[in-house]
């Protein structure tokens, strides 16, 4: 089922709209922005006004807005209090979705959630693509994988996608921000030189997403940049496309950060579905830009 392409400011009570959940959000907000841009009616609730995790709200909702998609942008996303919180977050990482998920089945609704590389171990030696084994380290990566499974098993055409350490130029909490922050500001900027990883560009992630829920994907799809590298080497890199030394960073062992959740020591995603997007270094170069649009970094 495909939508009704027109303006989003036009209201219309027969069209239907694409009801994102967890609106306020890094994902949430960049779905907003994408849609507006491409003409995609959308109905955006946060979490005061739909709380994934109850089904009568959830069915409530549903039923009145009568969306012909959902897409799941909620979730528990501070991955070292979830050691401390594993409730809290099982109940928005796995009890969501599966929750959001069960409603749209019902409905015949295609229903798009999103996961993590944090579901795997980091001892496979080559990148990770959708049939690898999962076997996550910590409390948010078992969240993540609890969340495919309960999907998946309700909803076999559900879309899911794994992404990994996105970044964005529209959103200040992102390392990519910070990083360029410490840059410009002449500061020292500490990270990891010992775990590799897919950065990912949220604009390229959204927009991606979007295509393969219009194209009735279902299953699980990597959705990353092209290219991976470790977290010292990405600071390094986005400084430069910005025109700025790379010597502000100082490249660390993670175990030097004494992070309550342990990370894979890789966790390169690359997709054996033919999904490619631009390369690592093109989405910086975008970022950069962004941000120097958006936000006054320091000089």
């Amino acid at each position: 089922m495909r939508p009704d392409f027109v303006p989003s400011h036009i209201a219309d009570p027969d069209i239907r709209p694409l009801l994102i959940a967890g609106a306020h959000g890094t994902l949430g907000r960049a779905f907003g922005r994408i849609c507006h841009t491409r003409g995609l009616v959308i109905a955006a609730l946060g979490r005061e006004e739909l709380d994934v995790t109850s089904p009568v709200v959830v069915e409530k909702t549903l039923d009145s807005l009568r969306p012909w998609a959902v897409v799941n942008a909620a979730g528990y996303v501070r991955v070292d209090e979830a050691e401390n919180n594993a409730g809290d977050c099982f109940r928005e990482n796995a009890t969501g979705p599966s929750v959001l998920a069960t409603a749209c089945a019902a409905r015949g609704l295609p229903f798009l959630t999103f996961s993590s590389d944090l579901v795997f171990d980091g001892q496979q030696q080559e990148p990770y693509t959708e049939s690898s084994k999962p076997n996550p380290l910590n409390v948010y990566g078992r969240s993540k994988l609890a969340a495919e499974q309960r999907v998946l098993a309700v909803h076999p055409q559900a879309l899911v996608v794994r992404t990994s350490a996105f970044f964005s130029g529209w959103d200040e909490f992102n390392f990519v921000h910070f990083a360029m922050q410490a840059a410009r500001a002449g500061q020292r900027f500490e990270a990891a030189d010992d775990v590799r990883i897919s950065p990912t560009y949220v604009p390229d992630l959204v927009n991606t997403a979007l295509d393969l829920l219009l194209d009735e994907a279902n299953g699980i799809w990597h959705v990353t940049n092209e290219g991976a590298c470790t977290w010292a080497e990405l600071a390094r890199m986005a400084a430069q496309r910005a025109g700025l030394s790379p010597d502000f960073v100082v490249p660390r062992p993670m175990a030097d950060f004494g992070l309550p959740a342990t990370r894979p020591a890789q966790s390169v995603l690359v997709s054996e579905r033919g999904m490619i997007l631009p390369s690592l270094d093109d989405a910086l170069s975008r970022c950069v830009s962004e941000m120097e649009r958006h936000f006054a970094l320091p000089a």
